[in-house]
């Protein structure tokens, strides 16, 4: 419908409604990073990366609120990792590493013991390589 002034025009502005999901906390206006939900046949609140679309049972909450969340009493919270923070180096990732600076360490030693002597090596041999990955194998006793 027209009127004299032209076409009529929405009565809410399309620029009000913000492309970004915003913490659903009461009063927080801070943008979402994780959605909480609830899995109530377990007693569990489970928080985990922002979910890809708004759901209606499920709460959205920025960084702050995410770090301060706490459940009911007789609850369990599990936090599920999102991928983007850095993940915490495991027993097996440290040992990798001090063996890489053992072995960077070596090389000197191997070659000064075999200078034509015949004397085994005494560290691991090197079988193949893919990249920057050896496979070794252990010395033979």
């Amino acid at each position: 419908m027209e009127s004299r002034r032209g076409p009529l025009k929405s009565a809410v502005p399309s620029n009000v409604v913000s492309p970004v999901r915003r913490c659903s906390r009461t009063a927080c206006g801070r943008p979402a990073v994780a959605t909480l939900t609830y899995v109530y046949a377990d007693s569990t609140a489970v928080l985990g990366p922002l979910a890809t679309y708004a759901e209606p049972h499920c709460y959205d909450l920025c960084a702050e609120h995410s770090e301060r969340l706490t459940a009911p009493r007789g609850w369990e919270v599990v936090r599920l990792l999102d991928g983007s923070a850095p993940a915490q180096p495991s027993g097996d990732d440290l040992e990798a590493l001090a063996n890489a600076v053992r072995e960077a360490a070596r090389p000197k030693q191997r070659a000064a013991g075999a200078g034509g002597d015949g004397a085994r090596s005494v560290g691991p041999v090197e079988v193949t390589r893919r990249g920057h990955l050896r496979v070794l194998r252990s010395p033979e006793p």
